[in-house]
């Protein structure tokens, strides 16, 4: 007989990852402990090893466990992700969405526009702010879904990888300043955070000379010639330069792009939002 992963095992697995009590666990699936418990013994069934460790104190996952884990969120979510989109006929409301500016800029007029033809009868809000500020619209509710900047491309989830470059002005001689004139985006934000980083590691002197978290405003400070800023490759304007590695700057990383939901289980609308984004933004 050939085993299978079930889909209410996998979402069991993933309650009782996050809450560490089965019964807490049982409470956010809707069984009884007991019915819990059985369910992970048929899940370390199938797997043919245990994946959780019990002790006085709450349950963790073993090692194979946790590599299950990885899995059952990203089937769970792709589970229901295509669910939303095939029910799409029938969804409306009002989504709240929310995305860098940079993104905002290159990405959202097709990502709005395809979306609304399939969903005339939804109303998208959108707020633009970097990602640290997105995390707390997050947090708060304040928003349904944000697509956020993460430092490590590769981890799971990205839907896009996208290089940092340094910018400035075309012909400028601003990259050959000591210190470097810098117009970054908000102190916690990964342009900001990622350039002094690069630049402290090759022990190249630096000054602040613009910060702010407006697209506008750092893009303008790189056409006056006064600072070379850190944008995303794909935002940056064609009057404006990227510096290669000729101009002394250490390289930067590339990050990723990915989907946070303010919610634990996002709503029909918002799952099928986000099954459209990772449809269609394309995946550099």
């Amino acid at each position: 007989m050939t085993a299978h992963l079930d889909f209410d095992l996998l979402r069991s697995l993933v309650a009782v990852a996050e809450t560490g009590a089965l019964s807490k666990a049982a409470e956010r699936v809707g069984r009884t402990q007991s019915a819990l418990s059985m369910q992970m013994q048929r899940l370390e069934d199938v797997a043919g090893q245990p994946l959780l460790h019990r002790t006085a104190r709450g349950v963790t996952l073993t090692a194979a466990g946790e590599r299950l884990l990885a899995h059952a969120r990203e089937l769970t979510r792709h589970h229901d992700e295509a669910l939303a989109e095939l029910r799409g006929v029938d969804v409306s409301g009002v989504l709240r969405f929310s995305c860098p500016e940079d993104y905002a800029v290159v990405f959202l007029p097709h990502l709005l526009q395809g979306f609304a033809s399939l969903h005339p009868r939804v109303q998208l809000e959108v707020v633009c702010a970097p990602t640290p500020r997105l995390h707390e619209l997050l947090a708060r509710h304040a928003v349904d879904l944000a697509l956020v900047s993460v430092e490590n491309a590769d981890e799971p989830g990205v839907i896009r990888r996208e290089p940092l470059v340094w910018v400035a002005r075309r012909g400028s001689a601003v990259a050959g300043m000591t210190p470097l004139p810098l117009a970054l985006g908000a102190q916690d934000a990964l342009d900001h955070v990622l350039a002094r980083r690069a630049l402290e590691a090759v022990g190249r002197e630096f000054r602040l000379a613009y910060a702010s978290s407006s697209l506008a405003g750092l893009i303008g400070m790189a056409r006056s010639g006064q600072a070379v800023t850190v944008l995303t490759r794909t935002s940056v304007p064609d009057d404006l330069e990227i510096l290669d590695e000729d101009s002394g700057l250490p390289p930067l990383p590339v990050i990723g792009v990915t989907l946070a939901s303010g919610r634990e289980r996002p709503s029909p609308l918002t799952a099928a939002f986000a099954a459209h984004v990772r449809k269609v933004l394309p995946a550099a």
